[in-house]
């Protein structure tokens, strides 16, 4: 019996120190993992954004103050890290909807086939990149 297929590594049991080097996730894969992990992100961050929220919302002064805060920075922490982290926020908020709108078509039209997944993937990554370096540009005030 001879088979006609070219010898494929096959996984059954990743070992994480030598098989996940060579294992190559595909893009909806990494969609799938990067909407979990901007969602965690988005959860850690919630208290910073419930504090930008509360800096720039309780007056006219302090909204003068957190502006400054992604100048000069706070304590320790210097404005350019804070910019991060805001930058941090923005990808993880337009990736995970991105990526969540993604998967709601794909639930509503049930389209489950490999290409629509590829193809689907690349558009939400393309779409919640390109936002974020639009409004990261905007951030660092670039525009």
């Amino acid at each position: 019996m001879s088979t006609s297929r070219s010898a494929r590594p096959e996984f059954r049991n990743i070992n994480a120190f030598k098989d996940l080097t060579t294992y190559r996730l595909p893009v909806a894969g990494w969609v799938s993992i990067l909407h979990r992990v901007s969602g965690g992100l988005m959860f850690l961050l919630l208290p910073f954004v419930v504090w930008m929220m509360d800096a720039s919302l309780s007056s006219e002064i302090a909204y003068g103050a957190f502006v400054g805060t992604f100048e000069a920075g706070v304590g320790f922490v210097p404005g350019w890290f804070l910019k991060l982290v805001a930058l941090a926020l923005i990808w993880a908020y337009l990736h995970h909807f991105c990526a969540g709108v993604r998967h709601l078509i794909m639930d509503a039209t049930h389209k489950v086939d490999k290409a629509y997944g590829r193809s689907s993937a690349i558009v939400a990554l393309v779409v919640s990149l390109a936002l974020t370096a639009v409004l990261g540009a905007k951030l660092f005030g670039l525009y």
